[in-house]
């Protein structure tokens, strides 16, 4: 009986009609991977890993530490209440990364390398991650190669993992709450998920959220597709996320009394970034940390026509099989469109949000959505090899002139001054005085310290502080000229003339210290060191009576 069935004309023809489906698609979404060579899948996973460390280790402590990596080792370098005190001023944004790094602090030192080399790790988990999760979903070990080696060889990836900040690490937890979100939604309908694949997920979004509160737009996505397409797990992910809502309600408060201050600097929504956004997210640039290169242009098309042309095959299969048979395709989709979609919804109804920073948490869904298309069966053979050849060259093109520029250079600022002032003493003064940490870093323990005074703020080099956004104003300028015969003043992030109206305030108060300085002392001389965010260096003298 079953094989007349098996046999039988009409059964025969339903299967070829699926066998061509199949064929036509590439890999067969609707079924959950078999069992496979676990050391050829392993190979699979780490060699994305070893390149994505590979890339972030070349010069990792070249570059400068910038105004964000001082905060960071400012406030991870307190202890007690001190601690806190600067994780609150901050909004409780990045608190479990503060953490991190202060134990790191405490076991390692504060070294350029060390303080930065858990991004690196960061960084290297997170092609990892992407690769694992392209053989989960796809069951395809070129799928999976190509979506890690595009994770890895990624510009704004690879500068924060060479950044001391928790940026690297968010992706991580963000693409491992996919990972285990998968996990879940992949278990056969009538059996429950497993402990582990539950426990991962809930763990992943509440880390991913502690260290950084744009993995918020993750979170929304999954919930959305779980709600949609997947109602059948939505009681144990809706379970997951109230748990990390109620975990998460100490954040909740520290943002609520930070409010959206420290955002001020954010822009508004236009085409300018919207472009850096778009440049960010195809790995085509990371403007303005970097200048655009010839190939960027370029780059951002190649990217962008390749994603196009994947979201609309990825589209219609899914209309073709709604439900499990394209969770492959649904998942990275939803991942890609709806954060995207959020990030741009809050920036239409003013609320400040970075896109150029949100979008690095969507670099691996189009990895996954660019490595699924590059592999499609419908291309001409040797097509995808091509495009991913060229693809990664153009990405590789904006790379490598990365590679230990510094856009906001205080390092070559502090040995700047600290030369001048070996036979010249001088006071120093910062606006905002932020600018104080970094300098304070790379100042250490200098022997020239002693004749270089601190006016603004006046705390001696000893302490080292976090001096969190504080825009304050010189007092009394003729007094300090008669107190300070020569002063060095140091800006950076002064404000912008034609930003937000915070930023259009600073600004004209940078402008205003520097007018009165100029009447207590005279026109001062200028240095300025880097291109993105430059620090500048004002030495004024007092003039001889």
């Amino acid at each position: 009986m079953l094989r007349r069935i098996i046999t039988s004309p009409d059964v025969a023809e339903e299967a070829e009609r699926s066998r061509s489906v199949d064929e036509r698609v590439g890999p067969r979404l609707h079924r959950r991977p078999g069992p496979r060579r676990l050391g050829s899948d392993q190979l699979t996973i780490l060699l994305p890993a070893l390149l994505a460390a590979g890339l972030c280790a070349i010069e990792l402590g070249t570059r400068s530490l910038w105004l964000d990596e001082g905060a960071t080792v400012g406030i991870a370098s307190q202890h007690g209440s001190a601690l806190w005190q600067g994780i609150a001023h901050d909004g409780g944004n990045m608190l479990a990364y503060y953490l991190l790094t202060h134990q790191v602090i405490a076991w390692f030192g504060d070294g350029t390398v060390v303080i930065r080399l858990p991004s690196l790790i960061a960084d290297a988990v997170t092609a990892a991650i992407v690769a694992a999760l392209a053989l989960r979903l796809f069951a395809d070990r070129r799928i999976a190669l190509t979506a890690g080696v595009l994770t890895a060889v990624s510009l704004p990836l690879v500068f924060w993992g060479q950044d001391a900040r928790g940026y690297a690490l968010m992706v991580a937890l963000g693409a491992g709450s996919f990972l285990a979100l998968t996990a879940i939604l992949q278990t056969p309908a009538g059996q429950r998920p497993s402990a582990g694949a539950i426990a991962a997920y809930g763990l992943t979004i509440l880390a991913a959220i502690y260290v950084g509160f744009d993995a918020l737009l993750l979170a929304a996505a999954q919930l959305l597709l779980v709600l949609t397409a997947f109602r059948d797990r939505a009681r144990v992910v809706l379970g997951c996320l109230m748990a990390v809502a109620i975990l998460c309600m100490p954040l909740l408060v520290l943002a609520l009394n930070r409010g959206s201050r420290q955002l001020f600097w954010v822009p508004p929504l236009g085409a300018p970034t919207l472009g850096q956004a778009a440049a960010t997210l195809t790995s085509a640039g990371f403007s303005p940390n970097f200048h655009r290169t010839s190939t960027t242009v370029a780059a951002a098309a190649v990217s962008g026509l390749l994603l196009a042309a994947a979201l609309y095959a990825a589209v219609r299969l899914i209309r073709e099989r709604p439900g499990r048979q394209s969770l492959a395709l649904i998942v990275p989709s939803s991942w890609l469109v709806v954060p995207a979609v959020l990030a741009l919804a809050a920036g239409l109804v003013g609320e400040p949000i970075e896109l150029s920073r949100a979008a690095i948490l969507l670099i691996p869904a189009l990895a996954l959505l660019l490595a699924w298309g590059l592999w499609h069966p419908s291309l001409p053979r040797g097509a995808g090899l091509t495009a991913l050849g060229v693809l990664l060259a153009l990405r590789v093109l904006q790379l490598v002139p990365s590679y230990g520029t510094s856009p906001e250079n205080w390092r070559a600022a502090s040995d700047y001054v600290l030369a001048a002032t070996r036979a010249d003493p001088a006071c120093v003064a910062f606006y905002p005085e932020d600018g104080r940490t970094p300098f304070d870093y790379y100042l250490g323990r200098s022997a020239e310290a002693a004749d270089l005074t601190p006016v603004l703020p006046a705390a001696p080099w000893s302490q080292m502080r976090p001096y969190v956004e504080k825009y304050a104003p010189l007092r009394d300028p003729d007094r300090l000229a008669a107190r300070c015969p020569r002063l060095w003043l140091i800006t950076s992030h002064e404000g912008r003339a034609y930003g937000p109206p915070t930023s259009q305030r600073h600004f004209l108060r940078y402008l205003g210290v520097l007018t009165e300085l100029e009447n207590a002392y005279g026109s001062p001389s200028l240095k300025p060191f880097g291109y993105s965010a430059p620090v500048h260096v004002y030495r004024f003298t007092r003039r001889r009576s």
